[in-house]
């Protein structure tokens, strides 16, 4: 009796080309899936294509301001995973219409063509936060749930890993800079998530192994502040670095004056964002609404950031001390 080969599923990955991104297309194309990695330049993301076999990635041109490139992007897909946002507002792209209207577009488009959907939002997304990056992301994840009530929306932490732009940017800044900036003092708490166990969270959600209609916080296994990561980030790359506070007011200023830049460092939204926590809330913990629901034992900054910031030591890969012997 002939065998019949049963064609994997396709997966549409909007984003796929970022940070998240290229985590996500690799766990997914472990799994043997065909990937539609969908973004604004597929010209710019041949980096995705070597993440699984000959073939099994494609990179296809999409913008979720434009409704049509949506669509297209989803036809014959049977999952769909949202991995779009912005951290600040330039030209076209503003926070409303990104994490918004494009959100929407998404489930829309995901619902005409029968397939499931994963979402990633943020941890402190809320309607009545003061932050328009935390509201807007919370009409994203409402507009997801009111089209597609099965949808799994995850929302993590501060995500670190190889490319991140948190430690690697601080990390770069004292290559040069005799101190680091603590905005607020430094007391903001964070619990930063591996950006491998969120790839994982999502791979996990298309295998279908994932409780839909639910919205999962993911946290790291250790809560930090501001000030803590940034000391284990300067321990990791054997530097000594003045930690200056900055209070909020000054944060402020110099947020308004950054934020001009094509690619600011800090905006006057971020500052706002970082007077509040960054935590798994109690609810989600209490409602089985993290990583132990998903089985997933989330790795910590420890076993990390030393795999990649080395790169940053005076020394490169080596300690001071091998570095004399």
């Amino acid at each position: 009796m002939t065998e019949i080969l049963q064609t994997p599923k396709l997966i549409t990955v909007f984003g796929g080309s970022g940070f998240v991104g290229r985590h996500v297309v690799r766990a997914l194309a472990k799994r043997g899936y065909r990937i539609r990695v969908a973004c604004r330049r597929p010209d710019l993301a041949g980096h995705v294509q070597p993440l699984g076999n000959v073939g099994q990635i494609q990179p296809v041109q999409a913008n979720v301001r434009v409704r049509w490139s949506v669509d297209r992007a989803v036809e014959g897909a049977d999952h769909i995973v949202n991995l779009v946002a912005i951290l600040h507002e330039g030209g076209r792209q503003r926070f409303t219409t990104v994490h918004e209207f494009g959100a929407r577009a998404v489930a829309e488009a995901a619902r005409a063509a029968g397939a499931g959907l994963t979402h990633i939002s943020a941890l402190g997304a809320a309607h009545s936060s003061p932050s328009i990056y935390a509201r807007t992301k919370a009409a994203g994840e409402k507009a997801v749930l009111d089209t597609v009530p099965d949808a799994v929306i995850y929302r993590p932490s501060v995500i670190f890993g190889p490319e991140d732009a948190f430690f690697n940017r601080f990390a770069g800044m004292s290559r040069f800079s005799p101190f680091l900036p603590l905005i607020g003092g430094g007391t903001t708490r964070f619990q930063p998530v591996f950006v491998g166990d969120v790839a994982e969270a999502v791979a996990r959600s298309v295998d279908g192994a994932v409780k839909g209609g639910t919205i999962y916080e993911l946290g790291g296994p250790q809560v930090k502040t501001f000030r803590e990561c940034m000391e284990e980030m300067l321990q990791v790359i054997g530097r000594d670095r003045v930690l200056l506070t900055i209070p909020w007011w000054a944060a402020r200023i110099q947020a308004s004056i950054l934020g001009l830049l094509p690619n600011p460092l800090l905006t006057p939204d971020q500052v706002t964002l970082l007077q509040s926590d960054n935590v798994v809330s109690k609810a989600a913990e209490e409602e089985g609404r993290t990583f132990d629901a998903l089985g997933i034992q989330p790795q910590s900054t420890a076993s990390i950031l030393p795999t990649y910031l080395w790169s940053y030591r005076p020394a490169g890969q080596f300690t001071r001390k091998n570095n004399e012997t």
